[in-house]
Order: structure tokens, then C-alpha cells, then sequence
């Protein structure tokens, strides 16, 4: 991609966070409860992407996504960790691909401790896939214009006469 000089780039300073450093395990095994948890800052960050369709834009939606996952594994740490390493060295050690089927006694174990300490509910097949609205304080972009050429080439009058295709009519199945 070609860059000019008028293109702005954050400093290296405004991208700096502290990064979320765990397994893939902890990441599958947290991964619904901490969808639920942080719900709303991922839909904030995902909507402030689709709608500014410039990610230097949505930096500090980003930071709330990484702080909330940061709070919601520092949580689980004093609240639920023993249900929770089971579960994840269950997934790890399980399978070679991390499949979730053979651990569901230590995921029901950690569900419980997460509905028992937090009132979080493991979200059911298919949440996350449901339509939903979400309610946002950010202003809503503008628009961009659309862009008119001058010099464009004009279009053709509603009665210009339409000759048939020489070769005929590529729908020549359709006709009877």
C-alpha cells in the first residue's frame, strides 16, 4: 500500500497496551463467558470498524475490548480458578485440536462457579449469532458525498433506439 505524507499514523504511543498474554486452552475455554462479559465493548469496537471503515479510527474501542478481557481473566483468577485451569488443561491435554467434547463435566463445573460468583449464564448455541441492536453514545459518522465527475460520460436518451444482440439473446432457453 502506498502511503503519502499528508496520511496521519498514530504514534507508536497510542497503539502501546498491555496485551492479553494467555494460552489458546484459557482463550477456548473462557471464550463464551468472556463474550458475554465484554459484549458490549466488542460490539462498540465491531461497529465502530464497520461504520468508519478506518481502524486508526476505533483505537480506543480497541483499548476497552483489551481492558475489559484483561479484567474479565483477573476476575476469573480470584473467583473461579481452580474449576477454570481444570477446564482449560482439560481442553488443552484433551485433544490435539482443542475440541470442547471431551471435557463437559469440568466445563459444567466451571459454568456452575461462573453462575454461582458472577450470575453469568453460559450463553446458549447460536447467542452470539442473533441479530441485536446495539445502543451506542458515539455520534454517528457523516456520509461522504458522492462524487460527481464533470466531465462524465452522459447517458443515453430514454428513447434511443435498442437494436437486438447480433449473436441473439444469451437468455435463448428462456424463450418459447
Amino acid at each position: 500500500m502506498v502511503l503519502t505524507a499528508d496520511v496521519y499514523l498514530p504514534e507508536e504511543s497510542d497503539l502501546t497496551v498491555q496485551e492479553v498474554s494467555v494460552s489458546s486452552a484459557t482463550l477456548f475455554a473462557g471464550s463464551f463467558h468472556l463474550g458475554k462479559y465484554c459484549e458490549h465493548a466488542n460490539n462498540e469496537f465491531m461497529l465502530c470498524r464497520q461504520e468508519e471503515k478506518d481502524p486508526r479510527k476505533c483505537i480506543n474501542e480497541g483499548k476497552a475490548v483489551t481492558a475489559c478481557t484483561l479484567e474479565f481473566f483477573r476476575k476469573v483468577k480470584q473467583t473461579c480458578l481452580k474449576e477454570f485451569n481444570q477446564y482449560a488443561t482439560c481442553i488443552d491435554k484433551s485433544s490435539g485440536e482443542f475440541s470442547l467434547r471431551y471435557c463437559r463435566n469440568t466445563q459444567g463445573v466451571f459454568d456452575k462457579c461462573m453462575l454461582e460468583k458472577w450470575n453469568i449464564e453460559r450463553p446458549s448455541f447460536g447467542y452470539f449469532t442473533e441479530a441485536r441492536v446495539h445502543d451506542t453514545k458515539r455520534p454517528k459518522p457523516l456520509e461522504e458525498p458522492k462524487a460527481v465527475y464533470p466531465d462524465a460520460t452522459p447517458a443515453l436518451p430514454e428513447d434511443f433506439e435498442k437494436k437486438p444482440a447480433r449473436g441473439g439473446s444469451r437468455f435463448y432457453w428462456m424463450t418459447e
